[in-house]
Order: C-alpha cells, then sequence, then structure tokens
C-alpha cells in the first residue's frame, strides 16, 4: 500500500497539503457518515506516517516504518542487541523474527523489547474516556460542559512527593536513580543481559525517606473533581474530545494521563441529521401545493423562516434551506436543511368544502 498513493499527495507534499487531503478523505469516507470502514482505516494509517516527519522519512527510505515496540504499519519487526541492553545506537541488526519473539518472552517474562532501550514512564497516571450525552440542538455553537469525575488526584498533603512534608527524597540505592537494574539471564541459547525495573523504586528511580501518611507514598488519592469540557461546534455521535492532561493524577508528580469524552447525540423527535445536513418533514394542504403559497418552517434553533412553495408541488418534494444545517466541524459554513413537503388529506370536511370539491372534480380537479 502506498501512503502516499492512498492520500492522493505527491511524494513532495507539504505537511499542510497532506493534512488538507486527510481531512477531506476522512470527512468522505468515515463509517459515521455512510463512508467505508476499510478505505477509512487506509486513510487513517497513511496519515499517521506521513504526519510525523521521522516516520514520514523512515517510510521514504525504506517503504515502512519501524516503530520499534515490535510492530510497524503495514508490517512488523524489532531491533535488539545481542549479549547487552540495547539503543538505537548499539542495536546490532533489524528485522521481522516471526515466532521467536514467544520464545524470548518466555525466558524474560513478557519483557523483552517492551524494557530494553529507555525507560518507562510509570509514574504517568492514565487516560480516562467517557461517554457524554447531549441535544442535537447543543451542536449549533461551542459550549463548556462541566462533569465531575471520580479519580485519582494529586494527594494535598505531599503536593505528589510521596513522602511526608519537609522529608527528603532521595535517590533509590539499588538503581542509582536509573529506574532499571541489569539482570544477566541464562537460557538454552546462551546469556542475555536485559534491563528490567527496579524492585525497589518500582521504576521510579527516587524514594522519600517517609512515606506520606495519606497517600501511603503513591503521591496521589482517590477523589471527586469537577472538570469542564470543551464540546467544539458541530460535534457528531461517536466523535472524541480530548483534554489534556484531564484524566488520573500520576505516581509522585507524574504527568497526568488525559481525558477522552466520546459524544453522544440524542436523537431529535423532529429533525434528523446526516452529516452536516438536517431533514425535517413540514405538512401542506392541497391549495398550497396546487397554487404556491409562502409556509413558516421552525428552524434548529427555534426561528422562524419563510418557505416559497412553487406551485404544482407533489407529496414527498423535497425543498432545500441553504445554511441552516449543523455548522462543519472545526471548519467553515453549515450544512443544509432539507424540507420534504407532505401534502396533507383532511379526514372531515365541512358541507361547503364538500361542494366547493365536488365543483372542482366537475372541472376535472
Amino acid at each position: 500500500m502506498d501512503y502516499y498513493e492512498v492520500l492522493g499527495v505527491a511524494k513532495t507534499a507539504s505537511q499542510d497539503e497532506i493534512k488538507k487531503a486527510f481531512h477531506k478523505l476522512a470527512h468522505k469516507f468515515h463509517p459515521d457518515k455512510g463512508g467505508d470502514e476499510k478505505k477509512f482505516k487506509e486513510i487513517n494509517e497513511a496519515y499517521q506516517v506521513l504526519s510525523d516527519k521521522s516516520k514520514r522519512s523512515q517510510y521514504d527510505q525504506f517503504g515502512r516504518v519501524f516503530t520499534g515496540d515490535g510492530g510497524t504499519p503495514g508490517g512488523s519487526g524489532f531491533s535488539w542487541s545481542w549479549g547487552k541492553p540495547s539503543t538505537d545506537e548499539e542495536s546490532a541488526f533489524n528485522g521481522d523474527f516471526g515466532d521467536i519473539g514467544d520464545i524470548f518472552e518466555e525466558f524474560f517474562g513478557g519483557g523483552f523489547g517492551a524494557k530494553r532501550s529507555r525507560k518507562k514512564d510509570v509514574k504517568k497516571g492514565k487516560d480516562i474516556q467517557i461517554d457524554l450525552e447531549i441535544d442535537l440542538e447543543q451542536t449549533l455553537k461551542e459550549f463548556v460542559k462541566e462533569v465531575t469525575l471520580k479519580k485519582y488526584v494529586t494527594c494535598q498533603r505531599c503536593r505528589g512527593t510521596g513522602g511526608e512534608p519537609e522529608t527528603r527524597i532521595k535517590e533509590c540505592f539499588s538503581c542509582r536513580g536509573a529506574g532499571q537494574v541489569q539482570q544477566v539471564k541464562k537460557t538454552i541459547l546462551g546469556s542475555f543481559t536485559v534491563l528490567s525495573t527496579c524492585p525497589e523504586c518500582k521504576g521510579e528511580g527516587t524514594i522519600p525517606e517517609k512515606p506520606c501518611n495519606v497517600c501511603k507514598g503513591d503521591g496521589r488519592v482517590k477523589a471527586q473533581e469537577p472538570i469542564k469540557i470543551r464540546i467544539p461546534a458541530g460535534v457528531d455521535t461517536n466523535q472524541m474530545v480530548r483534554e489534556t492532561e484531564r484524566g488520573e493524577a500520576g505516581r509522585k508528580s507524574g504527568k497526568p494521563g488525559d481525558l477522552f469524552a466520546r459524544i453522544l447525540v440524542k436523537p431529535h423527535p423532529i429533525f434528523q441529521r446526516r452529516g452536516d445536513d438536517l431533514f425535517k418533514r413540514a405538512e401542506i394542504t392541497f391549495s398550497q401545493a396546487t397554487m404556491s403559497d409562502e409556509i413558516e418552517i421552525e428552524t434548529l434553533e427555534g426561528a422562524n423562516i419563510l418557505l416559497q412553495v412553487p406551485a404544482g408541488t407533489e407529496s414527498g418534494k423535497v425543498l432545500r434551506i441553504s445554511g441552516k444545517g449543523i455548522p462543519r466541524y472545526e471548519g467553515y459554513g453549515r450544512g443544509n436543511l432539507y424540507v420534504e413537503l407532505i401534502i396533507k388529506t383532511p379526514k372531515k370536511l365541512s358541507r361547503q368544502q364538500k361542494k366547493l370539491l365536488e365543483e372542482l372534480r366537475k372541472e376535472g380537479l
């Protein structure tokens, strides 16, 4: 799969051109808008590589991307070094080793590859995902919604350090602050030196002389916290809104995770949404359909506008009102409002109405 061909751009395309091409194709093929899910995944995969300068450089040079975690977009592969902990400079060779990874996992307890080259951020808090239900009317403009979540927050007593106030935070004696220790594993294939998380400091590199009495050295506690979430105009069902660093607090002043809100737009009793467009029905009389008339149409905002019914309108005809749909998500302009005209047949007629209709029937109407 050629990522440039997938996005429909040249290999010399700028980052801005790649971004524009992605947004255009993602909008067209998004599954929630009736698009091709397989094609959407290909578009997303191509954008994840070409929008990243480092990954794009690897792709241009090798035709693939080496992620360093055991997998690549469109392929697989990992780097390691024989007989000592691997770094980018010391890697002996790269390649696709297939099922040999299972052999190393058996001997190294699943840690091979994941812990070999850099210290893992063991302090970082977890991301949180929630579902957020909103009304269709709320998609017309940006607004802020406040939610209260029970999650890990920074301990107020120790300010996230994990130690009692004024307690010194010292370097871990076992790993000398590295957070990792070297271990020699003897296997049938020989001896390997691998890195593993320090059992004393749990990979953090530091230990408080006296742990905090409230959080017991963790630097965080469970509590309820109000969070304000910015909801952009034009948001649709299943779109994700991200609030950076509003997830779980990290351990011992670690970086917090992010909060992701999945939007669920409630069904509306009158309007139906299809992408950025709105659809509704309006009833008209036989005389209005035949002779033309102006009727009032209520918009999603609640305002009434006049709509001209053309003479000779048939039941089921759809008229368009430009710019009265949903604002385009993080874009410009709005979709349209489409009104389906339904000719209403009266169930009861007055004597005068019957007389008039009888005369019309005699005239061939």
